[in-house]
C-alpha cells in the first residue's frame, strides 16, 4: 500500500510540475507580446483543469490553483515582481480566478472519480456475467456428457451380457448406437476445444475478412459428414461478401445450430439455412419445421439449460453446451444471437457486423 501511495505521489508531482511549467512558459510568451494579465489568468485556469484531469485526488488541483493565483499577482500584475492584493479590481480577479479554478478542479476530480466508479461497476458486472456463463457451461457439460456416456455404458452392458445368443441385427443396432453416441461426445469435445480459441481476458477473438460463401460451404460439408441423411436448403447472397470473423469458430456455430435443428425439431423435414445482408450486418438463419421451442425457454435457451429432460427419449436431448458456446462465440465477435418460434418450427438467428473489425493488438 505504501508503495502505491508513493507512486501516486510522484506521479501527481511530476504531472503537476510539468503542466504548470508549460502554463508558465506559455504565459511568459503571451504576456511579453500582449501585456494582458487577464488572459494570462485563463492560461493558468486551463492548467488547473489539466492538472485535475491527469492527477489523482483534490490536492494537486488545489495546489495548482493557489500557485496560479500567486504567480499571476507576482509576475503579471503591477507592480511587477511584488505581491499586492490591494490594487483596485485585483481582489475581484483574485477571488474569481480562485473560485473558478477551485470549482473546475473539484468538478473535474469528481467526474473522474465517478467515471472510475462506473468503470469498476461495469467490470464487476462483466465478471459476474462471465462467472454465470462459466457456471452454465459447467452445468451443461455435466448434463450433456452424462446422457451419451450412460447410453454407451448401457449398450455395452447389454452386449456383454449375452454376446453369443444375441441376433446379428441386434449387435449391429448396439454398435451403431455406440458409434452415434461416441460421435456426439466427439462433437461436444470439439465444442469445448473451440471455446479455448477465445481469449479469456476480454472475450475477444482475432478476426480477418473471410469470404462468406466459402465459410458457409465448409460448415455445411463438415455437417454433412456427420449427418449425411440430413436435408439442408441453403441460400446465400449473390454478391461477394467478405465478413470479419474467425472462420473456424463461425463454422462451429453453424454446425451446432444445424445439428440442433436435426436432433430437436422432431421431424424429418428439411432445414432452411440462409444468409442475408441486413444493413451493416450479415444475418445467418437456421430454420426447422418441427415442434418449435417452449415459449418459457426462449429467453434462457442460450444459458446452458438444454432441452427438457427425456423430451425425446434419445441421447441428443441436451442442447446446453452447443448453444452456450454459440452465444460465447457470437458475443466475442460483437454480434447477436437469438431464438424464436415460427408458425411451424423454430428459428435461430445470429448476426455478424460487416464493418471493419480490428484485430487484437491493433
Amino acid at each position: 500500500m505504501k508503495q502505491i501511495d508513493k507512486r501516486k505521489f510522484w506521479k501527481n508531482l511530476v504531472v503537476t510540475v510539468g503542466i504548470l511549467g508549460i502554463a508558465t512558459l506559455a504565459s511568459l510568451l503571451y504576456f511579453h507580446f500582449s501585456k494582458n494579465s487577464t488572459s494570462v489568468a485563463m492560461i493558468y485556469v486551463l492548467g488547473v483543469m489539466l492538472v485535475a484531469r491527469y492527477t489523482i485526488g483534490y490536492i494537486p488541483g488545489i495546489a495548482a490553483t493557489v500557485y496560479g493565483v500567486f504567480v499571476v499577482n507576482y509576475v503579471y500584475t503591477y507592480p511587477y515582481m511584488n505581491i499586492n492584493f490591494t490594487l483596485d479590481g485585483y481582489p475581484v480577479i483574485f477571488v474569481g480566478m480562485l473560485v473558478v479554478s477551485a470549482i473546475t478542479s473539484a468538478l473535474t476530480t469528481k467526474f473522474k472519480k465517478q467515471s472510475q466508479m462506473l468503470n469498476e461497476r461495469e467490470k464487476l458486472l462483466m465478471d459476474a456475467e462471465k462467472e454465470t456463463m462459466r457456471a452454465n457451461l459447467l452445468r451443461a457439460v455435466s448434463h450433456d456428457l452424462r446422457t451419451p456416456l450412460t447410453s454407451i455404458i448401457g449398450l455395452t452392458n447389454a452386449y456383454l451380457e449375452a454376446p453369443e445368443s444375441m441376433p446379428e441385427e441386434k449387435k449391429i443396432e448396439i454398435v451403431s448406437g455406440i458409434r452415434e453416441d461416441s460421435n456426439w461426445l466427439l462433437n461436444m469435445v470439439e465444442n469445448l476445444l473451440t471455446v479455448t480459441r477465445i481469449r479469456v481476458g476480454d472475450a475477444r477473438v482475432n478476426t480477418s475478412p473471410e469470404p462468406l460463401e466459402e465459410v458457409v460451404s465448409e460448415a455445411v460439408i463438415r455437417f454433412k459428414k456427420r449427418l449425411p441423411q440430413a436435408k439442408v436448403n441453403i441460400r446465400v447472397p449473390e454478391e461477394f461478401l467478405m465478413v470479419p470473423m474467425d472462420a473456424v469458430l463461425i463454422e462451429q456455430v453453424i454446425i451446432n445450430l444445424l445439428e440442433n435443428a436435426v436432433y430437436h425439431s422432431g421431424t424429418q423435414d428439411g432445414i432452411d439455412f440462409f444468409v442475408e445482408q441486413e444493413g451493416n450486418v450479415v444475418a445467418f438463419h437456421v430454420r426447422d419445421h418441427g415442434k418449435g421451442i417452449a415459449p418459457e425457454r426462449l429467453n434462457t435457451i442460450f444459458d446452458g439449460a438444454g432441452m427438457d429432460d427425456n423430451a425425446s427419449g434419445d441421447s441428443h436431448k441436451g442442447m446446453g453446451i452447443g448453444l452456450t458456446i454459440c452465444k460465447t462465440i457470437i458475443a466475442a465477435h460483437r454480434g447477436t444471437i437469438q431464438a424464436r418460434n415460427q408458425k411451424q418450427g423454430a428459428e435461430f438467428i445470429f448476426t455478424l457486423p460487416l464493418g471493419e473489425v480490428k484485430q487484437d493488438g491493433e
